[in-house]
């Protein structure tokens, strides 16, 4: 069975106005740019959608905008998950019936619940929904890591679970995830830097930050690295990894809000505690890493709007 979720999938930023409302005409525009620019697969309200700053209705609308720009032509994976079980399944059966294709459903943050825990939590969200549910694996955001041991018993009881992103930056353990997976289940990095070792190890691609700002760059380094011609993707991956190092210069998704805003694309603003660059320096470092990279710039004229 072909993995259902292959490739590069954009963790969409989610734009707002100067006075904080979601920028709907900047979030449009960003969409069409990820999708002319060849990219597999779109993630609104992830990490990078700064999903917990939004209310209910926003990060259902969004979502459902998402779905609305994207018509079918990619898929949507919608950033569904809660530290409350509840919640989760609210949130990803209202993203199924809005029409989107999957959704992502982090660890439970702050609570930090036992493997048991996180496997009844899971549980509990695929069964109410019949969208494939890739799982989100990131420690570093929830104090909790989901082991194999509990993902592969969910792998078994849950046929919708179809795969997971996987951030702890255990690769040891992403590998040995490789060798544990049933037929169709996408094992996906969820760090750029990280991408063409998990890809070089049997892995399928990337739910990625980067591609926000260099969509057709994460796109052909992926693509090289799947059809096996890893040394190109070694050499594409250098040329990255300024950005990549920039990108987390700051807690995600300041500083790549901030290089978007540089190119015209949204306003480098914020919900707090979420707030812009703390150091100038930065923003030379952000300059210095799109340098080369040929990313375009939004329309001046659209700049303004909102």
């Amino acid at each position: 069975m072909k993995n259902l979720f292959r490739g590069v999938y954009t963790a969409l930023i989610t734009p707002f106005t100067g006075t904080g409302a979601v920028d709907i005409g900047a979030f449009k525009r960003l969409v069409e740019y990820q999708i002319s620019s060849g990219i597999d697969g779109l993630v609104p309200c992830g990490t990078t959608g700064e999903s917990s700053t939004l209310t209910h209705d926003e990060h259902d609308r969004v979502i459902a905008l998402t779905v609305q720009y994207a018509a079918g032509r990619v898929p949507v994976v919608a950033g569904t998950g809660s530290n409350s079980t509840v919640e989760a399944v609210q949130l990803s059966q209202h993203a199924e019936q809005s029409g989107a294709d999957a959704v992502l459903l982090v660890n439970p943050y702050y609570v930090k619940p036992t493997q048991k825990g996180l496997y009844l939590h899971f549980k509990a969200v695929a069964e109410a929904v019949s969208i494939p549910c890739i799982l989100y694996n990131i420690e570093s955001r929830t104090a909790v890591n989901l082991e194999n041991e509990t993902l592969g018993k969910l792998m078994q009881e849950c046929p919708n679970i179809a795969g997971v992103k996987e951030a702890s930056g255990n690769l040891a353990q992403m590998q040995e995830l490789i060798g544990l997976r049933p037929p169709g289940f996408s094992v996906l990095s969820g760090d750029d830097n990280m991408t063409v070792d998990l890809v070089e190890a049997g892995g399928d691609g990337v739910v990625s930050v980067a591609a926000n700002l260099a969509p057709r760059r994460m796109r052909e380094m992926v693509h090289r690295a799947l059809e096996g011609d890893i040394g190109g993707a070694r050499e594409l991956e250098k040329g990255l990894e300024p950005l990549f190092k920039a990108a987390f210069v700051e807690t995600n998704p300041i500083p790549i809000k901030a290089a978007l805003a540089m190119k015209g694309w949204c306003l480098e603003t914020f919900r707090l505690p979420m707030c812009p660059l703390s150091r100038e320096e930065y923003y030379a470092v952000i300059r210095d890493a799109m340098a080369g990279l040929d990313i375009p710039e939004a329309e001046r004229t659209k700049r303004r709007e909102g």
